[in-house]
């Protein structure tokens, strides 16, 4: 009976670890995809991998993320309806997130990067509609995790933007993308397939704002 025993523990054990190691090598290809610029790979990859790990929200995230990005692909082309395609699919991911884990902060993160896409393609038409909601949600990602310099440098992102519409000081914009910087030496994502990227934009970012 030991020796039964002992081995339907090793069988379960070996098991999940190889449950494991097909997530981790799934997420690093599609990892490995992304940086190769091959987004509809990576993406089919993320939502292949979001379809057997119901309760693990990030490659849904991943597959929001490329969304907009690719939403911003099409917003330099102006074409409206290829940018509300894309548009819907993060919406739909963030949803998903949501159903995951209800206050989670990079769903809010998908939501404001989108929704601000929305503002640059036609302010007249979608500021008044979205920029408070981009806004709470900045503020709500940066009350939650005030040290989080993916946040930090979103929130200055979008603050910037807004005082290059309206006008007004940019100095504490730029503080905070420089406390990003700063902030990113120190950061460890809870795992290594949380998001961690960032320093190269907000050290891009800030020496564009010292130039002012």
């Amino acid at each position: 009976m030991t020796k039964v025993i002992y081995f339907l523990t090793a069988l379960t054990l070996s098991i999940c670890a190889n449950a494991q190691s097909k997530y981790e090598q799934g997420m690093s290809k599609a990892m490995e995809l992304w940086q190769q610029d091959k987004l509809d790979e990576a993406s089919n990859l993320f939502e292949r991998i979001a379809a057997a790990e119901k309760d693990n929200w990030l490659p849904d995230y991943y597959v929001g993320q490329i969304a907009v990005i690719k939403m911003w692909n099409q917003w330099e082309t102006r074409d409206e309806s290829q940018i509300k395609a894309q548009a819907d699919k993060a919406q739909e991911y963030v949803n998903n997130i949501r159903t995951i884990d209800k206050d989670n902060l990079y769903a809010k993160q998908l939501e404001a990067q989108l929704l601000t896409l929305w503002v640059a393609h036609d302010g007249m038409k979608y500021g008044m509609k979205y920029s408070g909601k981009i806004s709470k949600n900045y503020a709500e990602m940066k009350i939650a995790e005030p040290h989080n310099p993916i946040f930090i440098l979103n929130k200055a992102d979008w603050d910037m933007g807004a005082a290059a519409y309206f006008g007004g000081d940019t100095a504490a914009i730029c503080n905070e993308m420089k406390r990003a910087i700063d902030l990113f030496a120190t950061f460890k994502p809870e795992t290594q397939f949380h998001p961690s990227y960032g320093l190269e934009r907000a050290e891009k970012a800030y020496a564009e704002c010292s130039k002012k």
